[in-house]
C-alpha cells in the first residue's frame, strides 16, 4: 500500500475517534496551554495537526477533519496562519486593521467584528503556504473546503454542497453574514 494512502487512512481513523460531543465543547481552557497561544495566536509553523494550540484545537471538528484529510491527500503541509480566535483577539485584529487601513469601512474588507467573525466560532481558517492554498483552490470542494472571499485566497470554510462551493464574495463586506 503506498505510504500516502497509509497516512491518509491513519489520519481518517484517528480523526474519526473524536467524539461527536466535541462539536458542542467549550473552547480549550486557557490554563492548559502556553499563555502566548491561549487567545488563538499561533506560531509560524503550526499545522492542521497541532492540537496543542487552541487556534487549531478549537476549530469545528468537521472542518478540522476535512483539513487533515485534504492535507494528507495533498502531501503538503497546511500551515494554520489563523484559526479559532478569542473575541478579544478578534477585536484587537480589527483595531489594528482600522489603524492600518485608515477607516472602519476599509478595515471591514479584511477583518470582521468579533460578533460576526467565523474565526471566533471556529468555522474559518487562514492557511498557507501558497502551494497549499493553490491545491485547495483546485481540490478543496471535494473535501467541503471553500475559499469564501476573492480578496483572501488563504481564508477557507467548510461550505461545499453536492454541487460544489458557493460563489465567492468579493470581500467580507459583500457577505450577508457580516450584516445580520
Amino acid at each position: 500500500m503506498p505510504r500516502n494512502r497509509i497516512l491518509h487512512l491513519l489520519v481518517v481513523a484517528l480523526t474519526a475517534l473524536v467524539p461527536a460531543a466535541c462539536a458542542d465543547r467549550a473552547p480549550m481552557a486557557a490554563t492548559s496551554v502556553d499563555p502566548r497561544w491561549a487567545d488563538g495566536a499561533l506560531p509560524e509553523d503550526a499545522t492542521v495537526f497541532d492540537d496543542e494550540y487552541p487556534g487549531v484545537a478549537n476549530l469545528d471538528p468537521a472542518l478540522l477533519r476535512a483539513l487533515r484529510e485534504a492535507a494528507t491527500d495533498a502531501g503538503i503541509a497546511f500551515y494554520v496562519n489563523s484559526g479559532w480566535r478569542s473575541p478579544k483577539r478578534q477585536n484587537q485584529l480589527l483595531r489594528d486593521a482600522v489603524a492600518q487601513y485608515g477607516s472602519k469601512e476599509e478595515a471591514a474588507r479584511w477583518v470582521a467584528t468579533a460578533k460576526r467573525s467565523r474565526h471566533v466560532v471556529g468555522d474559518a481558517v487562514d492557511l498557507g503556504p501558497p502551494d497549499a492554498t493553490s491545491w485547495l483552490a483546485e481540490h478543496g470542494a471535494g473535501y467541503g473546503l471553500c475559499q469564501i472571499y476573492r480578496n483572501e485566497p488563504w481564508h477557507y470554510e467548510l461550505r461545499a454542497a453536492d454541487h460544489g462551493c458557493p460563489a465567492m464574495y468579493a470581500d467580507p463586506t459583500h457577505d450577508p453574514r457580516m450584516h445580520q
